[in-house]
């Protein structure tokens, strides 16, 4: 299987000069590219004056990291994408045990690997950490990650199980698989397009794994800090899109209600820490994901659904009142 590391680059020059070397090091018999979102810095002098072999995609526009990838991934043909954030240190042999994976399981489409923590190298990152999941009202979390409690790793997650959703910070996915299920959603822009593309890829009978044999260091919030209300706007709205775009029909009304009012109690926390920027935000991810309905019920026309397994839990209600705050608990 021939293999295409494409790293999305939006200015980043600070962040390729540091990481790029190391993947370049790591990634030997790896195809790589960066794909350019309309930088206006010297990212591509300095990629084509000390990385000559690396192939460089241009993006007329910043299309953020869905419609940016999904414009650039349609000039890779290589058999394997591996979706790499540039603020990740990858490390020796990251590469191969996501291809035994794939080899030894052809249901397996997409993998991501142990993510951890590049300021602290012994706790797990908040974006992936070892593995994603939602909870039946669409909230992420992953083994290593609820809500904001991070967990250090002291290898309770080397397991390589079956996940709802690979992270986005290093997304490994079938080059077949990535386009029969229709890609990233370029109107998602940014964060969770990740789990809509997971999901839709389980709709089409795929399975998606953890593989924690291979490591990465993420530092995180390089583009958009978590702090950002515009992060916050951008996963309350995304994560509403991608409920709204899987969930079987009979599903909807009911989910969404109950997530309308979690996100409500969300609004109402933000109120009381004085962050009234984040209030706002959840209030215009709303208006945003009504707004998009009528977009929203064609898309559904082009999923053919099946039952999906997903988690059960209320992770709201398991996190805040019942103090479980690691996935062993849950």
């Amino acid at each position: 299987m021939k293999v295409a590391v494409v790293i999305l680059n939006w200015n980043g020059t600070a962040l390729l000069e540091k990481f790029l070397p190391t993947v370049v090091k790591h990634s030997p018999n790896a195809h790589i590219y960066v794909a350019d979102n309309n930088s206006t810095d010297n990212s591509e002098d300095y990629v084509s004056k000390h990385f000559p072999e690396i192939t460089w995609i241009q993006n007329k526009q910043n299309l953020g990291y869905a419609g940016g990838y999904q414009k650039a991934l349609e000039k890779v043909k290589e058999d394997i994408y591996i979706l790499l954030n540039s603020d990740v240190e990858v490390t020796e042999n990251w590469i191969e045990p996501h291809l035994k994976a794939f080899k030894e399981n052809p249901e397996i489409v997409a993998t991501q690997p142990k993510i951890k923590d590049y300021n602290r190298k012994e706790y797990f990152e908040y974006a992936g950490a070892a593995g994603g999941f939602i909870d039946k009202y669409g909230y992420p979390y992953c083994r290593g990650r609820i809500f904001d409690t991070i967990e250090k790793d002291t290898n309770q997650y080397d397991d390589a199980i079956p996940i709802f959703w690979a992270s986005g910070a290093c997304l490994v996915v079938r080059r077949d698989a990535y386009w029969e299920a229709g890609g990233l959603d370029p109107d998602f822009f940014a964060h969770q397009e990740e789990i809509d593309l997971c999901w839709r890829l389980q709709l089409k009978g795929g399975k998606i794994y953890s593989i924690p044999e291979s490591v990465v260091y993420h530092v995180g919030g390089a583009t958009l800090h978590k702090s950002s209300p515009q992060k916050t706007y951008y996963n309350f709205r995304n994560s509403l899109f991608t409920l709204y775009k899987n969930l079987p029909k009979k599903e909807i009304l009911p989910v969404i209600f109950i997530r309308l009012l979690l996100d409500g109690l969300a609004g109402i926390r933000f109120i009381f820490q004085l962050k009234f920027q984040h209030f706002w935000a959840i209030l215009r991810a709303h208006f945003a994901f009504y707004d998009q309905l009528s977009k929203l019920k064609k898309k559904r026309q082009s999923i053919t659904y099946k039952s999906i397994e997903r988690s059960d839990i209320m992770l709201v209600k398991r996190y805040y009142l019942n103090n479980r705050k690691t996935f062993l608990q849950l």
